[in-house]
């Protein structure tokens, strides 16, 4: 069993890792998963000191947590991959660019992905949905999983900037059934008010804010153990 600490999408929230910090040192976990989504929100566009202050906090993290993964979100490989979206910067463009590429390779390797699988338990910014496998293997069920988690996280831009990808889909509701139905995934991407669990679908991006800045969800973490598939709040 791994005992994983979740970090949902940031969104220039830089005391986010300050928090995230001060509550792993009251417990031990084999691994902590960041969702995605480091840069963009609301009216933050011209704010590139606030940019800086994400990428410092986001790298100060790692050096102290080495046993950090990352899961690229769509806001972070829009600049990149220069696929204008909303919230997208172009103020901000190099700087993300250059800072997002210097925390990857802060990373070791293999530790930014699409996907990180740990035991029974799938981590992407938005899920590994059944149609997204389909499109790709086919007859999906013959094929191991993590044959198609490594293939996955070899595609680029092409095959992943689309609606049921996993760094673009939306499961919740029942909206897309996710592969495959006997592991849990642990997603952020769509804003909920509290961490929530629909069958093997387990929503955390409980940080993001309405437009007027006002909190939309509880903010707060979870950890999940990865080999009996259950999560626990951290308030």
């Amino acid at each position: 069993m791994s005992k994983v600490f979740v970090i949902p999408d940031v969104h220039l929230k830089p005391w986010m890792f300050e928090k995230a910090a001060e509550k792993i040192s009251e417990g031990n976990y084999d691994y902590i998963v960041i969702l995605g989504d480091l840069v963009d929100d609301w009216g933050q566009e011209r704010n590139l000191e606030l940019y800086s202050e994400t990428f410092d906090a986001a790298d100060k993290f790692i050096k102290d947590h080495p046993n950090t993964l990352f899961c690229y979100g769509n806001h972070d490989l829009s600049y990149p991959w220069e696929a204008l979206e909303s919230g997208y910067s172009g103020y901000a463009h190099e700087l993300v660019v250059d800072r997002l590429k210097k925390f990857v390779r802060a990373l070791p390797e293999g530790n930014a992905a699409f996907i990180h699988r740990i035991d029974n338990v799938l981590f992407s910014h938005g899920g590994l949905t059944e149609n997204f496998v389909r499109a790709h293997f086919g007859n999906s069920g013959s094929v191991d999983i993590d044959y198609i988690v490594d293939y996955i996280n070899k595609m680029g831009k092409p095959y992943m900037w689309v609606d049921d990808s996993p760094i673009w889909a939306r499961p919740q509701n029942g909206s897309w059934k996710l592969y495959p139905s006997d592991m849990l995934q642990v997603v952020g991407h769509t804003p909920v008010e509290w961490p929530q669990r629909e069958g093997n679908l387990l929503s955390v991006d409980v940080f993001s804010t309405y437009r007027n800045g006002k909190d939309f969800g509880n903010c707060s973490f979870v950890w999940v153990d990865t080999e009996k598939m259950e999560f626990n709040i951290i308030n």
